[in-house]
């Protein structure tokens, strides 16, 4: 067996558990382990005793081993079974090698390919617990591999011998805080999951379920690694909670849209194994199940557990089930009861006990087992065949057909007297529908539609003319120039695709493409790979089509983003090559992509460091942290005839300072240049700062990946709660305050915030370290803490929602979308306006020091966020645009109605008394996504305590 097997050996508390080479008794049930049956009334084991648990039945059964995969964010192992039939565990390297191999496709001859189907075993994947609060999960998990490894039946027998199945714990620290939570309480009766008062994954909470294809968590980085790097699972399902209304489970097949990257064999493959799942819920007589319009999941996003396997040409499985260990009711909702395509089966109104969710979840997992055990051969050799496409596709001109050029190729087949007809609402939106049949997205649900043009008669010229014309080819691959201003952030952007499979390049020297040279250290992805479709989402835009049901209908909304282009979001500068191209390029090996070597030159009396880096923020921090001096320079400084722009750190040298740059620039790659004497002109004096992040009971997401992104950059910060900063005192405790997205209410008595950690302010049975973080921020109280926090020379940072401070401070800045009705303004109706999660161009004024080292050009994640108007009082009240939109800024997503962002303000900074206050209406540090705009964060945050002083 292969040492990778024992990756994490050393880390383990327990030893990797192997199988033992004959089944010597009979496995421990639950009953035994637990003393309840899992699913049982008012009962919920933790991580301790599930993965205690699994470590006796890998001892016991020759049928299972036991493999850590990482460790968490909170330091515990993560552990996946690894459960086949005896006789497979002999040959698992080779079982794992092949599944490699067809899902690479290199190499390969169909012929090859199907004698390696022919001889490989199914990997099936099957993971719970990853949103923790939804508890049933982890533990259909635990009675899942339970099951597998006693059942002696003739199906369960075929399903060991013919597939591998990965029973993955998605999230062990959550698991071990929220059964915990449950089970405090010594009345079974009064037990409940809700009222956590943290998160349940350290910084993400509920969008762990967000971060994979940023991967920027441990655990997610340890089940990317497992998926796309290691083990390649032909499917994998992905457990979740809670079903529809008046329903027991959502199971795919999924709605529409399903994303044009994706291989036309992922939503057929979907839909065979769905129609698996939902004929054996009929057969064991399982009612109340449904599926596409039953609820708003699509195959659109990338970015979840599920959704990033179909990028990777793998079948991803989503189900959504009641339950919950206190028992509960399926209530009676009148249209649920009524039969019809996709809930063929209603259920009546009933008590609903965990064991019958349990049991659901099983029918739904040997589903899958017994069609991966059927149709083996298939799903092996057919992830081969869709890596084979998509290498294909690389390797020649190809074409993506999308919504907005469906559009235009209805628009330029338009008859005459249609021509003339009013432009639809939005830059994206399609033009009017043709006599054919209705525009893209224009007219049908998720931009279905016709489109024949001239009444059906336009012609194959037509069609290479306006869908095959060459500028619009796929590209063959893209180049990351090495000398760019941050290409560490850009190094950071391989590192993610190389974390998900991505097969990366980089040259060896210097080289030149279509007469543009390039570095050496410069990166290089082509689009010949099988996960080329991920490639392809993580660089070019979405075009998300006009999901609108019928004219004058609101949009409906997506399941999650519409956009989110991670090279836009990191402000990563790249190149897109149409044709073939080659050079000295070397394949990077590993999950990390070489960092390019940092320097220290000319040993002098001084240093200057670019601010359009964002690592050279560590550098500071760390500086700041030793009490070293660092000035940042407000006037371009000259040395050694070079130019070093506004915004330049400049560090002076002493026998302290020295050795923190030298190790900096070793660890990050950051380049510090040599002075022979200190800059003169207007320039801040930083000082160490004392940030409070605002946070609330439950766990605030957006403050958890502002907490993960301070830390990313060694900012030293203090978590604060509403009880704390009304008591006031708060210029005495700190220099910064940020308020994430949902941070302060529009008004008194409305939440803000999201959540993730089962939120909320319960009032019974808290630990007392918790208490004084129940409470919420109000206007009556909180609000005149913050004014005069800021008019005694604090700093605000507001963002998302939070910029209603704005507003509660009486600065003359006013929401931008708004229209005039009947003489009163209103919000502008969803039917003309929606803007969900898209990536959008913001234009900066450069000559700002808090736009300092972002660019002219800013690319934000914007979700239906804040957009401003300045009254005419702005400048003389100390309010000033610095950054806001131009025409048409959609970059990638969905932007209906985008006409009413124009000249609307994105950021503004305001001078209050002898403080700042920054409103951010995009949210800069979204999932941990936008490297682009971190600086906005980290600019606002020194500013306010800098001291502006002239040298001569």
């Amino acid at each position: 067996m292969s040492a990778r097997i024992f990756r994490n050996l050393a880390l383990s508390a327990f030893a990797f558990v192997l199988p033992t080479s004959l089944q010597a008794q009979a496995v421990t049930t639950p009953l035994k382990e637990f003393g309840h049956e899992i699913g049982a009334d008012y009962t919920l084991p933790n991580y301790t005793q599930f993965s205690a648990y699994f470590e006796k039945l890998a001892r016991e059964s020759d049928r299972m081993m036991l493999d850590t995969i990482g460790r968490t964010a909170e330091g515990r192992q993560q552990i996946m079974a690894i459960v086949t039939a005896p006789q497979n565990f002999a040959k698992l390297d080779h079982y794992r090698d092949i599944a490699r191999r067809l899902a690479s496709a290199e190499g390969l001859s169909d012929a090859e390919a199907k004698a390696l189907a022919a001889e490989g075993k199914a990997v099936v994947w099957i993971d719970g617990g990853l949103h923790a609060s939804e508890v049933l999960g982890a533990q259909q998990l635990i009675e899942t591999v339970y099951q597998l490894v006693s059942r002696n039946d003739a199906e369960t027998m075929r399903i060991l011998n013919d597939v591998i199945i990965l029973a993955v714990h998605a999230n062990p620290d959550g698991m071990e805080l929220i059964s915990n939570w449950y089970m405090r309480n010594p009345d079974p009766t009064k037990r409940s999951t809700s009222g956590v008062p943290v998160l349940y994954q350290k910084y993400a909470g509920h969008d762990n379920n967000r971060d994979f294809y940023a991967s920027t968590q441990p655990e997610s980085e340890n089940m990317n690694r497992v998926m796309y790097t290691e083990w390649f699972p032909q499917i994998m399902y992905n457990h979740h909670q809670t079903g529809p209304a008046g329903t027991v489970m959502f199971s795919p097949p999924f709605r529409d849209p399903f994303n044009y990257n994706l291989d036309a064999m992922i939503p057929v493959g979907i839909d065979l194994v769905g129609a698996a799942m939902h004929d054996r819920f009929l057969q064991e007589g399982k009612p109340g199940v449904t599926w596409r319009s039953g609820s708003s999941y699509s195959a659109w996003w990338n970015g979840g557990l599920r959704t990033m396997a179909y990028f990777h040409n793998m079948i991803g499985l989503l189900t959504e089930t009641i339950g919950n260990p206190t028992p509960t009711e399926i209530p009676f909702v009148v249209s649920q009861q009524l039969p019809r395509g996709d809930l063929p089966a209603p259920i009546e109104p009933q008590v609903w006990h965990f064991r019958q969710s349990i049991d659901y979840s099983i029918t739904a997992n040997w589903a899958v087992m017994d069609i991966a055990s059927r149709r083996r051969e298939q799903f092996l050799y057919n992830i081969y065949v869709m890596g084979r496409h998509a290498i294909e596709r690389g390797n020649r001109d190809s074409w993506t057909v999308h919504p907005r050029l469906i559009a235009a190729a209805q628009e330029a087949l338009r008859p005459p007297a249609a021509a003339n007809a009013p432009a639809a609402d939005s830059a994206a939106a399609p033009p009017p529908s043709d006599e054919a049949g209705a525009g893209a997205g224009g007219g049908g649900r998720a931009g279905a539609g016709g489109g024949g043009g001239r009444a059906g008669r336009a012609t194959r010229a037509d069609f290479d003319r306006l869908l095959r014309a060459p500028e619009m080819r796929d590209p063959r691959g893209y180049i990351i120039p090495a000398n760019q201003k941050d290409f560490l952030t850009a190094t950071k952007f391989i590192d993610a695709l190389l974390e998900t499979g991505i097969t990366v390049h980089r040259a060896t020297r210097d080289f030149t493409v279509n007469g543009k040279p390039y570095a050496a250290g410069s990166f290089v992805v082509k689009t010949a790979q099988a996960f080329s479709p991920h490639v392809l989402d993580m660089f070019e835009p979405q075009d998300h089509p006009d999901d609108i049901a019928y004219p004058g209908a609101a949009p409906t909304a997506p399941y999650d983003n519409a956009g989110w282009t991670l090279a836009y979001q990191m402000g990563v500068q790249f190149d897109r090559l149409l044709e073939g191209f080659d050079g000295p390029f070397e394949k990077v090996v590993g999950l990390k992509a070489p960092r390019p070597a940092g320097k220290v030159v000319s040993k002098t009396k001084g240093y200057l460091l670019s601010h359009d880096v964002n690592d050279a923020f560590i550098a500071v921090n760390r500086l700041m942290a030793a009490k070293q001096p660092v000035y940042w320079l407000k006037q371009p400084f000259r040395s050694k005839a070079r130019v070093y722009p506004a915004g330049t750190f400049y560090i002076p040298s002493n026998a302290q300072s020295l050795p923190i740059i030298e190790s900096v620039a070793k660890e990050t790659g950051l380049v510090f240049e040599g002075t022979t004497g200190k800059p003169a002109g207007e320039q801040y004096k930083l000082h160490p700062v004392r940030i409070a992040l605002a946070d609330r009971f439950g766990g605030s997401m957006p403050s958890g990946w502002t907490r993960w992104v301070l830390e990313q950059f060694d900012f030293p910060y203090e978590l604060v709660f509403p009880k704390a900063l009304d008591a006031g005192n708060l210029r005495d405790k700190y220099d910064v305050i940020i308020f994430p997205d949902g941070g302060i209410p529009a008004s008194d008595g409305r939440a803000g915030g999201a959540g993730g950690g089962g939120g909320g302010n319960a009032n019974a049975n808290i630990p007392e370290e918790f208490v004084a973080r129940q409470g919420n921020i109000t206007i009556a109280q909180t609000i005149p803490q913050l004014k005069t926090f800021i008019e005694s020379g604090g700093t605000v940072i507001t963002v998302g929602t939070a910029t209603v401070l704005g507003r509660h401070l009486g600065l003359p800045v006013t929401s931008a979308l708004v229209e005039t009705i009947d003489g009163r303004e209103r919000a502008i109706a969803r039917a003309k306006y929606y803007v969900p999660g898209s990536v959008l161009r913001v234009e900066m004024d450069t000559t700002q020091a808090i736009a300092a080292g972002v660019g002219r050009e800013v690319d934000v994640l914007f979700d239906n966020s804040p957009v401003f108007t300045l009254g005419d009082g702005a400048a003389a009240a100390g309010v000033r645009s610095v950054g806001w939109f131009n025409e048409s800024p959609l970059r990638s997503g969905w932007a209906w109605g985008q006409k009413y962002l124009t000249n609307g303000v994105e950021f503004v900074e305001a001078s209050i008394g002898r403080g700042r206050l920054y409103l951010f209406g995009p949210e800069v540090t979204f999932r941990g996504q936008p490297h682009g705009t971190f600086k906005l964060l980290f600019n606002g945050i020194y500013l306010g305590p800098a001291e502006l002083s002239k040298v001569q």
